[in-house]
């Protein structure tokens, strides 16, 4: 897998991706402090209002920047969103009030939302043979999962010696290292798109969506993880401490049990996608992730049985390892239905379309859970996973036109 970092343009973006997922770690911790600092017992309320505004500026924001950048070199695009989130870091050390974190945390994650499907988008002409593009999406599955883990290791290590404000500055040193890798790469010459009206540049990443059976598909594969990831986020903490009296560091442990599943099966995804059509792959994922809340559901509530610690461990194991069967290979069906010209317009679409469908679970995963209990609320989002697994399963069907081919037709 590690044979794709001797491409020196691929090795410096990457490095910029683990500085800014660093930044991003050290930036969740000290908002969390922060949030707290401001609003006391109420810190929740400020977090889960910040959490809404980051993900309606990820599913607002990127197809719109697409659509208006058009023209702009990929290079001057992406160090500049780096260089907006690291004045937003500089800046929420000096905040006094909660609607100024509101208007901060709305203007780094629209940067964020310009950066992400960019640089996803450039990747594949980095990489275009899909051997090597494969392994650097499992690369990026494995970085992603590491900053999950490691961030807030190292954010409670410095916490020891420093106050949270200083870990504002490591944010900023994220951000700032980022841009500057990318600023030294040599990235591949920008192909512009025929001129055409806004309104068609904005809808360009959906249309691609809406005339491929593959890329249909994904979009309710999409749902399928939302479900399961919004269990996992906002009702682990629930489940370790309250149902199972766990101790707080076991809450930790669970999220990198959750975390250790899909870095395995980003690992072995490679090999795997040599002998397996990514079809059966991602539909196998689709398949276990509602059998896995189903499996919580049942144990939650059976008296004879119940839901253990080691259980708990080994049901998020299987549902972040099924997650990175679905989220791994999907870059893959994205870089095979666009060319260059519609891939910015097709990844901001994915960006935009996949952070859409966490507006309905994490509400649904929170409020179920506190009115009607967890295994009800597993079932609930189990039975939305079937749901969407069917519907993927019926638009990407044996007989859906060849990715290769359906490039070739679509017409922008």
């Amino acid at each position: 897998m590690l044979e794709v970092l001797r491409n020196r343009t691929y090795r410096r973006l990457f490095s910029a991706q683990i500085a800014a997922l660093i930044g991003t770690g050290m930036l969740t911790v000290a908002l969390g402090l922060l949030a707290f600092d401001l609003a006391g017992g109420d810190a929740g309320i400020v977090l889960g209002i910040a959490l809404t505004i980051k993900m309606l500026a990820y599913v607002g924001v990127a197809p719109v920047i697409s659509a208006l950048t058009t023209h702009v070199p990929r290079k001057t695009l992406l160090v500049s969103a780096d260089a907006l989130r690291a004045i937003v870091a500089l800046s929420l050390p000096f905040v006094t009030d909660a609607w100024q974190i509101y208007l901060l945390i709305f203007v780094l994650q629209a940067a964020s939302a310009t950066f992400t499907p960019a640089f996803q988008a450039l990747i594949p002409e980095v990489l275009p043979r899909e051997s090597e593009y494969t392994r650097a999406l499992s690369l990026s599955r494995l970085a992603y999962d590491l900053e999950s883990l490691l961030s807030p290791i190292l954010a409670a290590a410095l916490l020891t010696v420093i106050s949270y404000h200083s870990l504002f500055v490591g944010t900023i040193v994220g951000f700032v290292g980022s841009a500057l890798l990318v600023f030294t790469a040599t990235l591949p010459a920008h192909q512009v798109a025929v001129t055409t009206p806004f309104s068609e540049r904005l809808t360009r990443g959906v249309r691609v969506f809406s005339r491929t059976p593959q890329l249909r598909a994904l979009l309710a594969m999409n749902m399928v993880v939302a479900t399961s990831t919004s269990m996992v986020i906002v009702n682990t903490v629930v489940l370790v401490q309250s149902h199972l009296g766990r101790a707080q560091s076991d809450f930790a442990l669970a999220l990198a049990c959750y975390g250790f599943g899909s870095m395995l099966v980003a690992l072995a995804l490679p090999r795997v996608l040599e002998r397996f059509d990514d079809r059966n792959v991602m539909l196998l994922g689709c398949a276990v992730l509602p059998a896995g809340l189903l499996a919580l559901a049942g144990l939650v509530l059976a008296p004879l049985i119940p839901l253990t610690w080691p259980g708990l461990l080994v049901i998020w194991f299987i549902l972040g390892a099924a997650t990175a069967l679905i989220l791994t290979p999907s870059a893959r069906l994205l870089r095979r239905s666009s060319d260059e010209t519609s891939r910015p317009a097709v990844f901001a679409a994915q960006f935009s379309l996949s952070h859409a469908c966490f507006i309905v679970t994490y509400p649904l995963a929170g409020i179920l859970g506190a009115q009607l209990g967890l295994a009800p609320t597993a079932t609930v989002l189990a039975g939305i996973g079937i749901l969407s697994g069917i519907i993927a399963f019926r638009a990407w069907t044996t007989q859906s036109t060849p990715l290769a081919q359906a490039e070739s037709t679509i017409t922008i």
